[in-house]
Order: C-alpha cells, then structure tokens, then sequence
C-alpha cells in the first residue's frame, strides 16, 4: 500500500513490469478484463474498465475519467463547486496492483482499487482513498498510532422476479431465524466460496433483523484496505446474487418504517502491536488515550452523521430504539448507543477490544467515514477528551434532566441538519480539505433538495436500488 511519501502511482519503479507479470497470469486464468473501481462522493460505486492486455498501460499511465463524478448525486444528476463539478478537466485512474483480484462470482474479470491522479501526475484532491491514506499516515507520524478497522456488511436479498421498483423478500422466517438459512443456503454457501477464494477473512455471516436481511462481518485491516473490502465484498454478494436470480439492496431503508441496512464501523488504536483499547487502567480496560479517542468520537457525532449516514434515505434508517444509536451515548456492549465499547472474550481481549460506530450505513463512501472518524478520534486524542458517564439500556427512555446530565443528545434528524452540523466542524472539514469538504457540502444539498416534499415511502423506493 502506498502513502503520501511514495511517488505517486505510475512513478513507481516495477509498477509497469508487474502490471505486465499479472496481465500474462490473470489472462492464463481466462481472466478477460480488469474493473477499476472507486467511490464517489455520494457513496456509489464507479468504474471503468479496461482489457487484461491493457493492464501494464494503465499502471504506466492510468485511465482517463472525468473528475466531475465528484459532484454527481445518487441518482446521476450533477451539482457543482467552486472547483468541482465542471465538465472539463480529466484524472487518470491508477489501479492498486497490491489489491487486484480475480473475481470468483464474476468469471471473466479482476478487480482493483484505484488512486485518482491529475494529469500533472499528482494526487487528485478530490480522492476519497487518498484522503484516508493520509489521514492514516499522520496519526502514524504524529502519534506513533496504527488503526485496524472492519465495516459490517448489512443487506437484503429481493426476488429477482418482480418488476424493478418492487421489493418482495427472497426469504421468509424470523429475524436470525434458521428458516432464512435453510431457503437461500445455496446462495450464502457459494458467497462465502467466492470471498474466500478471493482471499476475504469472513468472521461471520448470518441471517439479521429486518425482512430478506443478513450480515456479513469481515476481519480487520488497515482502514484502506478495509475500506477497499467493503467495496470488494459488497460487489460479491451483488454478483453471488444475480447468478441465483436474486436481487439485493445495501440501501438505509428499504422500505418506510422499518429497521434499515446499517454499516457499522469497527474501530481501534494500536501502537507498536498493542491495543489501546485493552489492558489499560480506564474503564473496561482501555487506556487514557483510548478514552480520549472514543470521547473524540462522541464529539463530533452530529457533524460525523454527514459522511456516514449520507442519503435522505439514512434518516429513515436513524431512529430511536432501533439498534441504530441514534444519541450521543456510549457504553458498554450497548448496541442502542451511538458508540459502542466493545471489550472483548476473556482471552481475546488484546487482539479484539475495540469500539463500534453505529450511525453508519453503506451509503457512506466507506474512505471518506473512516477519515473522518480517525480524525474524530484524533482530535479526543490531541484535546485529552475525556468520557461521559456511560449508559446502558435505551438512551431513548432517559428523562430529559437525566439525559442532559449525560450529554446525551439526538443525532440530526434530517441530512439538512447532519450537514449544518458538518459545517460547523472544523476538524471534519479541514481532514478532508476544503475542496473536498465543499464537495460533500454540495452534494448533501443537492440529495435534499432532489427529495423536498417527499413521503418517506417514496424516499425509500428511489434510493432501494441504487445502493
């Protein structure tokens, strides 16, 4: 993986020369094109792609793409910035050859992460991917700190039979029920064949709350490739699914009123190979430092809510006593608690304390969220933040003194509100940049805007499909 220090893709020496090794490999595996893919401001996914022969031009030169795709909104219509948004210009996209992979639910085809690169052969400031990488590469220099970071999987498999703007579960059967199991177990069985022969660490995968939903949890990494693993893994299960004649949504809210598709993140500080977030002095075993970065979390959660729950359909998803953690509470194991402390398995606990963000969903652009929550983090850690009161049970059922007392408050209710929140956070803004954080402005705006005047079933149906 690179960081800010290395050349930038395209200069490094070898690149050329390998690309070429993995084109003559990927092609002898009947491998015909390579998927280059990123994330877009608004959270969907993009790519190009090109033929496997093509592979050591594009790591010598990358691929063109307009940079405009910054500004588009979830349904392709296009808002602009001060710098973004226009239809000149061009990037050049440059795969990741440490992260290209055959596609085993895609027979035919590879996949890559890429870098987006200017056409002056520097670092597009508008590359959500980047961003994470050198959020990441500063905590490592300033603080001495490396992170691991996992994001849950939530979605729901339709029936591929009925017309598009419908959703009819494929499953019957209760929440976690083995009935869901049983009925798509061909399906789930050859999904975890293709994570697994694409070198996927599945911790986990079962049926979950809400009609036709599962969840598939993954292994920690690094936070760029974790985030490169929920792009990766999410177009999997899309595959998987399309081979059964299945159809599935990562959308917030499927349908108006009811539990959503979540994407909680996965979070902990380490330095020098030791967990912050175990053996400490501090309450369930996290250190002073530890502490300081959960408490950064919290702080800035209602600013957070514009990069993690970024869609009109995310406010569906966010309501109280839905084990999405919607208030500003944390505790211990406390699933309806916006930041969950979670310590671990007696004789685990180094490897796997750690906390977990809720108000999170898979419309979040996964680099962007996780930038912006170590950058959260960061800023408890810089500041000696320290912890509120903890809570346990319903944030939801606290009297509103008691609440007070706690500093427990509601999540914005609205994106209009999450993003008046991110503008007035400065710590959020200047870990994307300025261009960036514009961007994010923008195109919040624009999704609002696009729904005013909607009922939340229609909200639900228009975003369904798109995520």
């Amino acid at each position: 993986m690179t960081t800010l220090a290395d050349p930038v893709p395209g200069g490094r020496p070898g690149d050329v020369a390998r690309a070429t090794a993995l084109s003559g490999e990927l092609a002898g595996r009947g491998v015909h094109g390579i998927v280059l893919s990123y994330v877009d401001t608004a959270g969907v996914g993009r790519v190009k792609t090109v033929p496997t022969a093509k592979l050591p031009a594009a790591a010598a030169r990358g691929v063109g793409m307009s940079p405009v795709f910054d500004t588009f909104l979830a349904h392709d219509a296009i808002v602009t910035t001060d710098v973004l948004g226009s239809p000149d210009g061009d990037l050049r996209l440059f795969p990741d050859l440490d992260e290209l992979v055959a596609l085993a639910a895609q027979p035919g085809w590879a996949w890559a992460p890429v870098d987006r690169i200017t056409q002056d052969g520097e670092r597009h400031p508008g590359c959500s991917r980047t961003v994470l990488r050198r959020t990441v590469t500063e905590a490592a220099e300033r603080y001495g700190l490396e992170f691991r970071a996992g994001i849950e999987i939530e979605w729901v498999y339709g029936r591929g039979d009925v017309p598009d703007e419908e959703f009819v579960p494929a499953t019957t059967g209760p929440a976690y029920g083995a009935t869901r199991q049983v009925e798509l177990s061909a399906c789930t069985a050859e999904l975890l064949a293709a994570l697994a022969a694409q070198g996927v660490d599945v911790d986990q995968l079962h049926p979950e709350y809400a009609a036709g939903q599962f969840e598939l949890s993954v292994g920690a990494l690094d936070p760029v490739a974790a985030a490169d693993r929920s792009v990766l893994v999410r177009q999997t299960i899309r595959a998987v699914a399309q081979r059964h004649g299945l159809r599935v949504s990562f959308a917030p809210a499927v349908t108006a009123g009811s539990v959503g598709n979540g994407g909680h993140v996965h979070l902990s500080a380490w330095r020098d190979g030791v967990n912050l977030h175990a053996g400490g002095d501090g309450r369930y075993g996290m250190t002073a430092e530890a502490e300081s970065f959960t408490a950064g979390l919290l702080a800035h959660l209602p600013g957070l809510t514009a990069v993690t729950a970024p869609s009109p359909a995310s406010y569906l998803r966010l309501q109280p006593s839905r084990w999405a953690g919607v208030f500003t509470a944390w505790g211990p194991e406390a699933r309806e608690c916006a930041v969950r402390v979670i310590a671990g398995a007696a004789g685990g606990r180094g490897r796997e304390a750690n906390v977990e963000v809720k108000p999170v969903d898979l419309a979040a652009n996964p680099y962007l969220a996780l930038a912006c929550l170590i950058a959260a983090g960061l800023d408890g850690l810089a500041t000696g933040a320290g912890l509120p009161a903890e809570v346990t049970g319903d944030p939801a059922r606290l009297a509103p003194e008691d609440a007070a007392a706690r500093g427990v408050e509601r999540l914005p209710v609205s994106l209009a509100q999450a993003v008046a929140a991110f503008r007035g956070d400065r710590v959020l803004r200047e870990a994307l940049g300025p261009i960036l954080a514009d961007a994010v402005i923008a195109v919040r705006e624009g999704e609002s805007a696009a729904v005013e005047g909607w009922d939340e079933e229609r909200i639900a149906a228009a975003y369904r499909w798109t995520y």
